[in-house]
């Protein structure tokens, strides 16, 4: 049976946080108000959890999942369903799980009258861009097109996603190649060095001396290494889960030479795309421009977009707004200004995404192109200091044998 954490007040006010065992949401949801406490929030449990405001680790949806769940859902709505019957018949194709338990609670309270767009945004699992486009499709009585809009956004969005993840893999495999090797030259072929020179007596120079110390204290204190090592990514981790942290982090991405180059496009990108999305689905500008500005991975961006959004609403043209922020590349305002001035903002927002989609792939991979031999090359050259470091004793001992 799933686990969810509820948030609950008592009569004197006290919060809590509850680990409850309940077919859905709506269950755990009505058996605590059943009791007459205050219910702030339901949740499924993630896989670490403390209660009091600790340490969370929440399930996130697996985005494949979603999109395959709304084509089906499509497929059965334009077959003439009811939205409940369509639900209830996809509820049960989903093995048992967060997705499935989320799912019987929206089922259970469309059922009892709420609007599909609310039933889904109870559950902060379920991105805002998926509600804010139901809710869209409702009121233009066009759901079927909204969410067609939306599959075609986010299988585009995977799609790029992908492309952009297999270009780093074998970055990635170069950079633990390199720890590995480093770990195992520092940690056991060091040491071994450092027990023959010990047994031999040589005179050592400094540059073999100091990779020993490095070595044989390296060793010494591994798993002590190891375990602070760990302690800091903990407490970098839990600090960059903070608005301060999430701010400070993307302002280090941005200011990276090359790379914050295209971190800042894809996320321009990404905007784009999404803006046009909600636009074409009906959505006032403000409102999109608030979705859309909300679910930005970028800090930057999304406060660009917030101060943006102010400045549409006292009635200023979306490209003025976004130049005064000083965030967006010059090319995508003067390419949004053109949309606006042709009243044609959503396809031109389109063909903003896909100029910048296509310059963050080559951008990716002129850069991987760059950094796999800087890779390469360190790695030799550590290598040959290690070995050099530790070999020259030996030369020496050979010449004065001779």
């Amino acid at each position: 049976m799933p686990e969810f954490l509820v948030k609950v007040a008592d009569e004197r006010g006290h919060v809590t946080e509850q680990l409850e065992n309940a077919h859905s949401e709506a269950e755990a949801r009505d058996r605590y108000s059943s009791q007459g406490m205050l219910v702030y929030s339901v949740r499924p449990r993630g896989v670490l959890s403390t209660s009091g405001g600790g340490f969370r680790l929440r399930r996130k949806l697996k985005l494949e999942q979603f999109v395959i769940f709304n084509e089906q859902f499509i497929t059965l709505v334009k077959a003439g369903l009811p939205i409940v019957t369509a639900l209830d018949l996809l509820i049960r194709r989903q093995k048992k799980g967060m997705f499935r338990s989320l799912l019987e609670d929206v089922h259970g309270r469309v059922k009892a009258g709420e609007s599909l767009s609310d039933s889904f945004t109870h559950h902060a699992v379920v991105p805002r861009l998926y509600t804010t486009t139901l809710l869209a499709g409702e009121k233009s009585g066009n759901l079927e097109e909204v969410l067609r809009r939306y599959i075609n956004f986010q299988r585009l969005a995977l799609t790029f996603r992908k492309k952009l993840t297999a270009s780093m893999i074998y970055p990635t495999i170069l950079i633990v190649m390199v720890i590995v090797m480093l770990t195992f030259l520092v940690t056991y072929v060091v040491p071994q060095f450092a027990s023959l020179y010990t047994q031999l007596n040589a005179q050592l120079p400094p540059m073999t001396v100091f990779m020993l110390d490095v070595g044989t204290t390296i060793r010494k204190f591994f798993w002590l290494i190891v375990a602070l090592l760990a302690g800091g990514l903990f407490l970098f981790w839990r600090a960059m889960r903070t608005e301060t942290g999430a701010h400070r982090l993307d302002r280090i991405r941005l200011a990276t030479p090359l790379l914050g180059g295209i971190w800042l496009k894809y996320q321009v990108a990404v905007f784009s795309r999404m803006l046009a999305t909600l636009l074409s689905g009906g959505l006032p500008l403000v409102n999109a421009l608030d979705t859309a500005g909300a679910s930005m991975q970028s800090r930057s961006i999304k406060t660009a977009v917030t101060a943006a959004e102010q400045r549409v609403r006292e009635g200023q043209p979306l490209a003025r707004s976004l130049e005064a922020t000083r965030t967006f590349p010059e090319l995508s305002v003067e390419m949004i200004e053109v949309g606006e001035s042709t009243g044609a903002l959503p396809a031109m927002l389109t063909s903003v995404a896909e100029f910048f989609e296509e310059d963050v792939q080559t951008a990716t991979t002129a850069a991987m192109s760059l950094i796999e031999p800087l890779i390469l090359v360190f790695m030799g050259v550590v290598v040959v200091v290690v070995l050099l470091s530790l070999y020259l004793p030996i030369f020496s001992l050979g010449a004065n044998i001779h």
